[in-house]
């Protein structure tokens, strides 16, 4: 079965950058939307869902969580299932454990959509 696999994440200093790469194994029956997430450790022992941090349709749409928006940019490459993450202008409130996940049919603004693929995480920390 199709595996989500992501790279990237680390520590950097608050302004700094940051390139997340997510490759979705499926060629099978297709990829319609990827989508990064994140979560705190602190969120997650409280039971909050993950924060959908940016989304990747298929047909070229794309949303950004506010919180991110003008210095996260992601990227996609549809031959390779691919989403990028690039990270620029880096805050603390950035540190968080960061997901990848994949959908074969359905493009939703939430992390409580059962998602078809998820990948296993990559931590960014900003520091001050």
């Amino acid at each position: 079965q199709a595996q989500v696999v992501q790279s990237g994440g680390g520590s950097v200093q608050a302004g700094g950058s940051l390139r997340l790469s997510c490759v979705a194994n499926e060629y099978t029956h297709g990829i319609k939307c990827m989508a990064w997430f994140r979560q705190t450790p602190e969120k997650e022992l409280a039971g909050e869902d993950r924060e959908v941090v940016a989304r990747s349709d298929r047909d070229g749409s794309l949303r950004y969580a506010d919180s991110v928006k003008d210095r996260f940019t992601i990227s996609r490459d549809n031959a390779k299932n691919a989403l990028y993450l690039q990270m620029n202008s880096l805050k603390p409130e950035a540190t968080a454990m960061y997901y990848c996940a994949a959908d074969r049919t359905q493009c939703p603004w939430t992390a409580k959509y059962n998602w078809d693929y998820w990948g296993q995480g990559t931590q960014v920390t900003v520091y001050s």
